[in-house]
């Protein structure tokens, strides 16, 4: 039995506590919010993320101090614009880097253009980049938190903490595979966001089942281009970060992202729908930090920019997918054969 913390007590990082729980480990469940975590501990709920019954073995912090003292590991599930005050507090309190830090956050910083594990370790100094540990893959918290067959990857330079991950995680109902390729496995589970809130957006505008096989597809061939544009492995965007969490996300109403592209495609402006949800859509954010990257590498990804004119410069949605099926002609293979043919041919 090892001590781990998850900080952030929304529904993913609740999911994530159960899981551990499930395996025997002491798991410190850290909020931001005082009555949250007294709830949870008063209750064993938390109901505003997760209709579900949470062991009596996750205790749930308020002070990070508390939460962290002692643990031999840390999951990171919070919001990634709250990444660098969170990691500015840790610095302050860990005094070394013998605590496993795994990451299972998101998103890409607007901005900057960093990915979380980039954020960690500036804001971590004691902490080296290749150390750092990703967690992602297709995996809904609803279904993970009732023990629902689910299969992930965890990923970093240094194996070894990647294999540490692993051992804390994987379960009967809850399968992790190890992967090197932090930078595609990080990618994959940012990006495919973009396209999710795009699925939403076409089935809120009342288009069918091509029409979003066809966002899916031609939105992992702009993930791919980007991503090993950036130095990724195209075959990791083929994986459970890349194709699959890309299904799920883009076809199930549990995904946030579905859920406010849904009503932008309604009709909805994007601060009715923030403030619909509730919760954070970390796929807004993405959209910005994509668009940018995209112009930076001169990579094409017009579904990627159709959603940005959507989300930012108000323009319609019923216009977008018309530009997008009037682009010139071209080539279905072109990008992947080439990706594949300049990576191992």
């Amino acid at each position: 039995m090892k001590k781990i913390a998850v900080l952030g007590a929304g529904s993913w990082g609740t999911a994530l506590s159960m899981v551990l729980s499930d395996n025997g480990h002491d798991v410190h469940l850290w909020s931001h919010r005082q009555e949250q975590a007294e709830a949870i501990n008063q209750t064993h709920k938390n109901e505003k993320y997760l209709d579900v019954s949470i062991p009596e073995q996750i205790t749930a912090f308020h002070d990070l101090r508390e939460a962290v003292e002692g643990v031999s590991a840390i999951i990171m599930v919070v919001p990634t614009k709250g990444i660098r005050e969170v990691c500015r507090q840790l610095q302050d309190l860990l005094n070394d880097n013998e605590v496993t830090i795994i990451h299972a956050s998101k998103g890409i910083e607007p901005v900057t253009l960093k990915r979380i594990s980039e954020i960690i370790t500036e804001e971590m100094n004691q902490y080296a980049y290749e150390d750092i540990v990703v967690l992602s893959g297709p995996s809904h918290a609803e279904e993970v938190a009732l023990r629902h067959p689910t299969t992930v990857t965890v990923s970093s330079e240094n194996m070894e903490n990647a294999k540490i991950a692993q051992d804390l995680f994987n379960n009967d109902s809850f399968r992790v595979y190890t992967s090197p390729d932090i930078l595609g496995i990080e990618l994959g589970g940012a990006l495919k966001n973009i396209i999710a809130l795009g699925a939403g957006i076409s089935d809120g505008l009342g288009y069918g089942d091509n029409a979003k096989a066809a966002l899916i597809t031609r939105g992992l061939a702009e993930i791919a281009r980007l991503g090993t544009s950036l130095g990724a492995n195209p075959l990791s965007f083929l994986g459970l970060s890349g194709v699959g969490d890309l299904i799920v996300t883009c076809t199930s109403v549990h995904s946030r992202n579905w859920r406010a592209g849904n009503l932008l495609g309604k009709g909805n402006k994007l601060d009715e729908v923030l403030e619909q949800m509730g919760m954070v859509v970390e796929g807004v954010r993405t959209v910005e930090a994509a668009y940018q990257l995209a112009k930076d590498q001169q990579i094409e990804m017009p579904i990627t920019e159709g959603i940005y004119q959507v989300l930012f410069e108000n323009k319609d949605p019923r216009a977008v997918v018309d530009q997008l099926m009037k682009r010139d002609k071209r080539e279905e293979m072109d990008d992947l054969a080439r990706l594949l043919n300049e990576r191992y041919m």
